[in-house]
């Protein structure tokens, strides 16, 4: 006798006892067949238990647009990495705005390491037209101007300025592209050494054959603009807040830019001079015209200058429109954004 028998096991190691073997038996005896219909009722319990037993399979988890995966190849700012559909709330939606793109954003990737800042964004900003992009902060929002003026190359993705891609741009052909453009960034971004005079003229210096007559000239009437005509000796370390935010913004002007880009140009003054600079930014592109792109997260300054809203979040837009159209959008993100309700998707987390 084997030790399996001696134990009161079948050679399966199933006990001998049990109900499906003694009802296995009882079929043999009633009908006469072998015993390998032991074997075949004890095979198929087996398989019935491991059936019931066997845990779902684990959710690989959300998976962007180029098949990276959350949580494995990369994260998102506040995003937990078992999150399978954190974009949810992102309907995507383009409102028409009854004109052209000066710029086209498609599939936008840009990543630092592992923490992915834009994931597949999508974005048409009109020509002549203010548009702002708004955001939570931390959401992505000066990443994507440095990527539109190729300081950032993205990950994936395209960006077309004027038809142009930046991306696919020679170091020659991107330096004339940037000639387009006009920067203000969040200070000002003066050069210290310079009066406020030479830090306008620098733009006609460095990329112009000008005279000094002509820039003084050009140089002069945009700071007239800006309410600077009396400031052209004062250093910048001499100017307030909003004094420096204005000249830079008159430099931003002096190349005639078809694209103007404020980086959150509201920052760090009050609300009087927050109005002043708005004011100023209407009235400049009423008689300047074209593309106009303001990253904020002041609501009041959207609804001062903004033609048409753009809402960042978790790297991507939620939804882009007319002004009028987004402040009324039932989209429960964008409600609870643009009128600073506590209720909502957006927690503090």
């Amino acid at each position: 006798m084997s030790q399996a028998e001696e134990s009161g096991q079948q050679p399966d190691g199933r006990p001998a006892e049990s109900p499906e073997v003694e009802a296995a038996v009882e079929r043999v005896d009633a009908d006469g067949s072998d015993d390998g219909a032991v074997v075949e009722a004890a095979d198929e319990q087996t398989a019935s238990d491991v059936a019931v037993t066997k845990e779902p399979e684990q959710s690989e988890g959300f998976v962007a647009t180029d098949g990276a995966v959350l949580g494995r190849d990369f994260t998102l700012p506040g995003v937990a990495p078992g999150d399978n559909d954190p974009y949810k709330w992102h309907t995507g939606t383009k409102r028409d705005h009854g004109g052209t793109d000066a710029i086209e954003i498609s599939g936008l990737v840009k990543q630092f390491g592992r923490a992915r800042i834009l994931n597949g964004l999508d974005l048409g900003l009109p020509d002549d037209q203010i548009s702002m992009v708004l955001g939570p902060s931390g959401t992505g929002k000066s990443v994507l101007i440095k990527c539109i003026v190729g300081l950032l190359y993205p990950d994936a993705g395209d960006i077309l300025v004027k038809g142009e891609s930046v991306p696919e741009l020679s170091d020659d052909d991107l330096f004339e592209l940037r000639k387009k453009f006009g920067l203000l960034f969040q200070d000002g971004a003066l050069f210290g050494s310079m009066n406020i005079f030479d830090n306008v003229a620098f733009p006609l210096r460095q990329h112009t054959d000008k005279g000094e007559d002509e820039i003084e000239e050009i140089c002069s009437r945009r700071l007239r603009e800006v309410g600077l005509g009396e400031a052209h000796y004062k250093m910048p370390n001499e100017l307030s807040g909003g004094m420096r935010k204005r000249a830079g913004f008159a430099r931003a002007l002096v190349l005639d830019p078809e694209i103007v880009m404020f980086d959150e140009p509201d920052s760090g003054l009050d609300p009087v001079r927050t109005a002043l600079l708005c004011e100023l930014i209407r009235e400049v592109h009423n008689e300047n015209g074209g593309c106009y792109m303001v990253i904020s997260h002041d609501l009041n300054t959207a609804r001062r200058i903004a033609d048409f809203i753009a809402v960042l979040w978790k790297g991507r837009i939620v939804e882009s429109g007319p002004k009028e159209e987004l402040f009324e959008s039932e989209n429960e993100f964008v409600h609870q954004f643009l009128r600073a309700d506590v209720t909502g998707p957006l927690a503090m987390d």
